[in-house]
């Protein structure tokens, strides 16, 4: 088959049949129907002579000739993400580009989305993926997947560029009734009350890090899925917990809660943007680079 005659979108079917080894899974990700996605495949089954993936049961083996190509598709779609974000012209009025991005509902919550209308304003056409890190998510940067990672510093991948965006402290927060609040927050009070810890993807967050490497004496009695659930969970108990300053300060006024300092020192957490080196020329990801750094430093 030419290449002129051939539908570059089936690599990206391609790269997630193979992934997901189920039509329906690889649909949902591709944002397809199955139907949709059923017709790929049979594209790419003519296209490549190959039936690619045999029903087996409820999943699909792929064809060791499917299995052959699988990386070298990989590294084709990676090339072309590359290639075509790589634009040099960006007019935001008029841009119609996705960027994604893989950060924290804490970051969500305090820097994108009070960011959203401004950008919206600026360039209608924009949409945005915001998406919760997993362990994949170094690597998905690597592939070319993510335009930008927003994370603490320590989980940053190694090979590729990163910013500061700011630095975030933490504070003890509960709710407003709980009677540790009516004297100084010292670490007797601090360690008499049970706690709220975060876990995401069973990973301990920044200031969980530092306080399980250390001689952590705190009772966790509940464990939360996200850093936005964590001040719902604390108004009528005598629960702590750990925020960064900035999400505690924009749930205070919705909710009945305290804000002290914490009696056990926590480093400031800097908050980094990380972008592919292959993109950092890129006029898109300046232009957006650029509204984060001023939307973080409120200049």
């Amino acid at each position: 088959m030419r290449l002129d005659k051939f539908d570059l979108n089936l690599l990206i079917a391609f790269e997630l049949l193979l992934e997901e080894r189920n039509v329906t899974r690889a649909a949902q990700r591709a944002n397809l129907t199955q139907s949709a996605m059923s017709a790929a495949l049979a594209r790419l089954r003519q296209a490549l002579n190959d039936e690619l993936l045999i029903p087996h049961g409820r999943r699909m083996i792929a064809t060791p000739h499917a299995l052959a190509l699988a990386p070298q598709v990989s590294e084709a779609v990676r090339n072309l993400r590359v290639l075509i974000s790589g634009a040099t012209a960006f007019d935001p009025a008029t841009a119609d580009r996705r960027f994604e991005i893989a950060t924290s509902d804490y970051i969500t919550t305090v820097l994108l989305g009070p960011l959203l209308p401004e950008l919206k304003r600026e360039a209608p056409g924009i949409e945005f993926n915001f998406q919760l890190p997993t362990r994949d998510t170094g690597a998905q940067l690597e592939d070319g997947k993510l335009d930008f990672q927003i994370t603490p510093e320590q989980f940053l991948n190694k090979e590729h560029p990163s910013e500061i965006l700011f630095e975030e402290r933490h504070v003890v927060v509960g709710w407003e009734g709980n009677p540790v609040f009516a004297r100084e927050m010292d670490l007797a009070a601090f360690h008499s009350c049970g706690h709220v810890a975060v876990r995401i993807t069973g990973v301990p967050a920044f200031a969980e890090r530092h306080l399980l490497a250390g001689d952590d004496q705190r009772r966790i009695e509940v464990i939360a899925p996200s850093f936005s659930a964590v001040p719902w969970l604390l108004p009528g108990t005598g629960l702590l917990a750990l925020m960064h300053e900035r999400l505690a300060r924009v749930y205070a006024p919705l909710l009945p809660l305290a804000i002290r300092p914490s009696p056990i020192a926590v480093p400031p957490m800097r908050e980094m943007i990380q972008y592919h080196a292959a993109r950092a020329t890129d006029a898109g990801m300046l232009w957006l680079k650029s509204r984060l750094h001023r939307a973080a430093t409120g200049s």
